[in-house]
């Protein structure tokens, strides 16, 4: 009777446990990388929160299979690179499965097919492929629309002109630096619901299957319970109503915001506490890194009027060096060549924070100029003081330190300002590796409303004011000094 029952028992268990299949977590908690601004793959809402199919969709995979996940939103290139670095352990962001990706990742099973649309603006004359000889088509970098427009480029005779980012993109073709650009066609068509003036003459063309992405040889574990959450979401329907919720053609996917967002004040109202977020991290990575800076500076500086041949030898090394290098260059190679580099020493994933990796760029390159500004304001001082020092028998460093420095710093201190200024500025430059400064967080909100001349607009007053403010402040410093 007990064999029976048992029996039963087993034939009934598939069928209770349909469209709810597990698979093992190894992590605690797994970090998922995604774009900033692929709407209506992922996008920031009226109350930035990030939002779209692939956030509601890996939210829902993990909530289905019980697992933990912290996402970011660098960008869909520093997220690629994140992946890569062990930063994050996969990624979802409307990636298309291209041949050369796999080579890279191990994909999942695929979720959406994408189709790649041309969109022009409502009054170009384009109406089909042979029509854009000459003319020049935006697209977005690493994207399967790009494989698309180079493996055609030869017969229809366009050129191309990538971009990083969509809102960059539309921002070109609105302006007429570009003639056309070239998108998924669901992230085209919202952008038009969202008040590009655009058309889409030609009809879309398949590109391949979306999928979500680890680094291949990493995590299969995650590629087994994405597979298995995809597979019970259809089953149970919820997938379908993701879906809906961003592409049905009965679905809203204009802002419900009743801020109107097409004034300067409405950016504002509805944006500053995004815009202030930004703000304080601006102030912290230029505040941090140029107070380091300004040690690593000063030590070289002095390196760089040593007596010791070795010494300035390792001085103007370290100039030509870091002032060779490009700071967005610098940048990326600290926050992804060095996690790659070590991993492939020693086979173990060394993750650096993006804020950490941004403050050790920005100090190096701001050093490499006070060194300078240090070796010019100590030779700025006459040599014959150095010379009747010494010949008094007081010793080099206590000349250095009561008669030739006090009169370089006063030489030095305009210049001092004048690098912090500089290196306030460079922080924009950072923005590259995905950290969302107050630059980033401009493009991103600007991704979402496409109100670039008035979001700009506002950066730069942003900008300006704390430039001017803190200018002020050193200027007072520097008299009270002197």
């Amino acid at each position: 009777m007990k064999k029976k029952i048992l029996a039963f028992l087993l034939i009934l268990f598939p069928i209770f446990s349909l469209g709810v299949v597990k698979a093992d977590t190894v992590k605690s908690k797994y970090v998922i990388a995604s774009d900033s601004s692929f709407a209506p793959f992922v996008f920031q809402d009226s109350s930035n929160e990030y939002t779209g199919i692939d956030m509601d969709l890996i939210k829902a995979i993990a909530k289905d299979q019980g697992f933990e996940i912290e996402i970011t939103n660098p960008g869909f290139d520093a997220a690629i690179s994140a992946v890569q670095a062990g930063q994050a352990d996969g990624i979802i962001a409307g990636m298309s499965v291209t041949d050369a990706r796999k080579a890279t990742f191990d994909f999942s099973d695929s979720y959406y097919t994408a189709n790649t649309i041309l969109g022009v603006k409502e009054s170009s004359t384009i109406a089909s492929y042979e029509d854009l000889k000459d003319k020049t088509v935006g697209v977005k970098n690493g994207t399967a629309s790009q494989t698309f427009l180079t493996e055609n480029q030869s017969k229809y005779g366009y050129k191309i002109k990538t971009f990083s980012d969509g809102s960059s993109m539309y921002d070109s073709l609105n302006t007429g630096a570009i003639d056309a650009v070239m998108d998924d066609e669901p992230v085209l068509k919202y952008s038009i619901s969202q008040g590009q003036k655009l058309k889409t003459p030609i009809a879309g063309t398949p590109i391949g299957e979306t999928a979500f992405a680890v680094k291949k040889g990493t995590n299969p574990e995650l590629i087994q319970m994405f597979n298995k959450g995809l597979a019970n979401l259809k089953a149970n329907g919820e997938f379908q109503k993701i879906l809906d919720k961003y592409l049905a053609s009965e679905a809203s996917t204009t802002s419900t915001n009743t801020v109107d967002e097409t004034t300067i004040w409405g950016l504002l109202q509805n944006n500053y506490k995004q815009l202030l977020s930004g703000l304080g991290i601006t102030l912290a990575l230029a505040l941090i890194s140029f107070a380091i800076a300004i040690v690593i500076g000063i030590i070289f500086g002095m390196f760089s009027v040593s007596p010791y041949k070795s010494l300035r030898l390792i001085s103007e090394i370290f100039v030509d060096v870091i002032r060779g290098i490009p700071l967005m260059i610098l940048a990326a190679f600290i926050f992804w060549g060095i996690p790659n580099f070590i991993e492939s020493i020693t086979g173990q994933q060394s993750p650096i924070n993006d804020f950490v990796a941004g403050t050790i760029a920005l100090s190096l390159n701001a050093a490499a100029y006070i060194a300078e500004i240090v070796r010019g304001g100590i030779q700025a001082v006459p040599v014959g003081q150095m010379e009747a020092s010494r010949s008094l028998g007081i010793s080099y460093g206590k000349t250095m330190r009561k008669i030739i420095l006090p009169q370089a710093t006063k030489l030095m201190l305009p210049n001092f300002v004048n690098q912090f200024v500089i290196a306030l500025k460079d922080t924009t430059i950072v923005s590259a590796i995905g950290l969302v400064e107050l630059f980033q967080t401009g493009k991103i909100i600007i991704a979402r409303n496409y109100q670039s001349f008035k979001m700009y607009a506002i950066l730069a007053i942003f900008y300006l004011v704390i430039i001017t403010l803190l200018t002020r402040l050193a200027k007072r410093l520097e008299k009270r000094i002197r």
